[in-house]
């Protein structure tokens, strides 16, 4: 699961004669991702496309022309069977669609008139004068706009090329009548309003009244809107009649396409071919086993390598693919691994360019995450970023062990989880996208934790009532915002530097793993030294050496007596084990650290590795936003409940606790003075519930919203911080991503679908 699935890098001679009849065999297994011939052969060329490859992939377009145009999607219908005289039935079908989208557009355009026409008159519908009383006069200019009156008034009378004007107005909409004067312009009133924020409107040309011609618009338009409904309706039983047909000649020409395209791929001459590609290991004796079947001895297939690669697609460590004989693992120089390339394709009829450069087709593989049942869903979080390279370890199954408890941990709480649960079960069950289902998953999970935690602190929607039904001595675990529990909070503080002192350290060995390609020695400095420097630091810090100098609570809460919040016993390592242990492990994992990046930097790295060096400090306390968002969302949960139900103050040896006024007003607790022998001291709030009815209404709502609010914010806070641990503190510890998808030439599998 830490890996992706094996691969191998096959490669297929054969004669052109029967290079159809194998790339129809291995387009129909879907197991080998082509490699593109580059064109670097002496002897070779890119292939040319099988006869019909023009016409097939013209039909392809027009097929998914229609489809787009009836809106069809391919999980609308199953695709039916073609039969003879298909390629009539389908232009058939073309020329209707074509002619209905055609007519269909005709209507929209002038639809889009319609109502063009119909937003230019509504502002003479305001002035409420006939249409043909402004325009067509010799003697006076009309113009009709939105302004101001004093403005366009003032303007008009202080023109000397008007000699007599009239105004008319209606809501926003001025109409002015202007007599010119005998030496005046053509546009008078234009002329005079330069300067005057003034939107002109174009009289529309009819002589009806507005309403009339806004009526008979509107009756041209409901007309219009008809038609369009009967042209969809038409579209839409051409869908339900066809949509099996148009997905099985879209299928069948999709086929078709790939594979009178797929020598393009390929090296050939006038009288063979060579394909390469990648395929799961597992899968190479079946692909053998087929292509002897469908061709015989008329094709060569051969493994060129089996192997782990490095970042530049090359093998770092090959295997004995003799399938005649024993194989085993065999470490190679990087000058043998060359010459066994450069054997290979010679043998595949390649040749060696000037210098001994090898000649096959050098592609870094493709990547199938090799993850099955609760880890597969995770794989969406990963490819938010981006899927592995094959040289990467995959880290899903570390997101399955991590995330959900990092989210369920920092809300806590049952009956917000079981609500999670719910609606990650609705998603994953009531949907068929696979990015749904993985989000309906990923839900369920970290509901799932969220109610463990929330039994562990005793809390079903804020409320405490849970720890005191489940356990006699009240639940194991407090979120530790009341005074009586407050050493809790900083428990959290520690057990989130926990946290991240193991995340990150797991992080450094997947680095570790990663580069060992590039020798052990420079796989410590890159990680290594760096883990050695953080984990001595931190067992300095919690160690009892200048252990005055340190807060208490180090020592404290995972102690024993009153002010341990969990009693393990553990009162800090021992200044012995500070000053032997941590502070040389600090101080080689220092030096060590520096000397890698002095490797890389020269001697700039000593600056480098000195300033990040306070990262091994600061990217620990990070971790700490865990503890922050179990103390927020316990604070938001509890004003809420405060608000509803009320809260009274319980003295007891151990602080002040708060309790919620659920069976009895919290003003009636004060009065009574005890609760469970302890003092009642205050009331923290009376609570709507018991304000009389109407506040109780009232509280209802703020109870329900406010609970929604904290549920949502629960996705927000806890999701979003959950997720930056993982893609900023951890990955950026070894995960570089950029693996190329595996796209099997003939279709997907299954198994790695998005």
């Amino acid at each position: 699961m830490l890996r992706p699935e094996r691969m191998s890098k096959v490669s297929v001679t054969g004669s052109r004669g029967v290079m159809p009849t194998v790339i129809e065999t291995v387009h129909d297994l879907s197991l080998v991702h082509l490699s593109d011939y580059d064109g670097s052969w002496e002897g070779f060329d890119n292939g040319d496309p099988i006869e019909g490859a023009e016409n097939a992939s013209e039909k392809l377009v027009t097929v998914r022309a229609l489809e787009s145009t009836l809106d069809l999607s391919a999980d609308e219908a199953d695709p039916g069977t073609l039969e003879d005289g298909w390629e009539q039935r389908l232009e058939e079908i073309r020329t209707r669609i074509n002619e209905l989208d055609d007519r269909r557009a005709e209507i929209n355009d002038e639809l889009r008139q319609v109502n063009e026409k119909i937003d230019r008159v509504a502002p003479f519908a305001e002035l409420g004068i006939d249409l043909d009383l402004l325009s067509g006069y010799e003697t006076v200019a009309v113009l009709v706009g939105e302004g101001s009156l004093e403005e366009v008034e003032a303007a008009v009378s202080a023109s000397d090329d008007i000699r007599a004007f009239e105004t008319f107005t209606g809501g926003n909409v001025v109409a002015v009548v202007a007599a010119p004067a005998e030496s005046a312009d053509e546009n008078p009133i234009d002329d005079a309003l330069v300067g005057v924020e003034f939107t002109r409107y174009e009289v529309p040309d009819t002589d009806q009244s507005p309403d009339d011609y806004v009526a008979d618009l509107e009756s041209r338009k409901r007309d219009l809107e008809s038609q369009l409904d009967e042209i969809d309706a038409e579209l839409e039983e051409i869908k339900r009649a066809e949509a099996g047909f148009l997905l099985r000649v879209e299928e069948e020409l999709t086929i078709e396409v790939q594979q009178a395209e797929a020598p393009l791929q390929f090296a050939t001459t006038d009288h063979a071919f060579v394909a390469e590609g990648w395929l799961p290991t597992e899968e190479y004796d079946r692909l053998v086993a087929t292509l002897n079947d469908a061709v015989g001895d008329s094709v060569e297939v051969e493994e060129l390598v089996r192997a782990d690669y490095n970042d530049e697609g090359y093998p770092t460590r090959t295997e004995d693919v003799d399938h005649g004989g024993s194989g085993g693992a065999e470490e190679t120089t990087e000058e043998e691994e060359r010459e066994v390339a450069t054997q290979e394709a010679i043998a595949d009829g390649g040749t060696t360019a000037a210098g001994g450069d090898i000649v096959t087709m050098v592609d870094e593989p493709p990547v199938i995450q090799d993850n099955t049942g609760p880890a597969k869903p995770f794989e969406f979080l990963l490819r938010l970023i981006d899927r592995p390279k094959y040289s990467e370890l995959d880290p899903t199954v570390v997101l399955l062990l991590t995330f959900p408890a990092f989210y369920g941990f920092m809300l806590g709480d049952l009956g917000y989880g079981m609500l999670y649960t719910g609606v990650g079960y609705l998603l994953y069950s009531r949907f068929d996208e696979d990015i749904v289902r993985s989000l309906g998953a990923i839900g369920m999970w970290a509901g799932g934790f969220t109610m463990l935690f929330g039994i562990l602190y005793g809390e079903i929607f804020g409320l405490h009532v849970l720890g005191e039904l489940l356990f006699s001595d009240g639940p194991p675990l407090r979120k530790g915002i009341q005074p009586a529990f407050s050493q809790f909070s900083q428990t959290w503080l520690l057990v989130s530097v926990f946290i991240g002192l193991a995340h990150l350290t797991l992080g450094y060995i997947f680095g570790f793993v990663n580069d060992l390609d590039h020798g052990v020695g420079d796989a410590y400095f890159e990680n290594g030294s760096w883990a050695l420097l953080m984990i001595g630091l931190w067992t300095w810090i919690f160690s009892r050496h200048f252990g005055d100098a340190k807060p208490n609570f180090l020592f404290e809460v995972f102690g024993t007596g009153s002010d341990a919040a969990i009693e393990l016993g553990f009162t800090g390592f021992t200044p012995e084990i500070g000053q032997f242990v941590a502070l040389p492990l600090m101080v080689i994992g220092f030096v060590t650290m520096v000397y890698g990046e002095v490797k890389h930097y020269g001697a700039l790295g000593i600056i480098i590795g000195c300033l990040e060096s306070f990262n091994v400090f600061g990217d620990v306390l990070s971790y700490l936003r865990i503890a922050a968002v179990i103390l927020a969302k316990a604070g938001m949960a509890f004003v809420v409940n405060m608000l509803f139900f009320g809260v009274y103050v319980v003295e007891t040896d151990h602080g002040a606790e708060w309790h919620f006024g659920t069976s009895h007003a919290p003003q009636h607790m004060l009065e009574q003075g005890t609760y469970h022998g302890h003092e009642v001291s205050e009331v923290m709030f009376g609570g709507l519930l018991h304000g009389g009815i109407l506040m109780a209404i009232i509280g209802v709502i703020v109870l329900v919203v406010g609970h929604v609010v904290v549920l949502l914010l629960g996705i927000t806070s806890a999701g979003l911080q959950g997720i930056r641990l993982e893609y900023v503190e951890f990955f950026n510890r070894f995960y570089e991503g950029g693996g190329r998808k595996f796209e099997p030439f003939g279709g997907i599998r299954s198994d790695d679908e998005d």
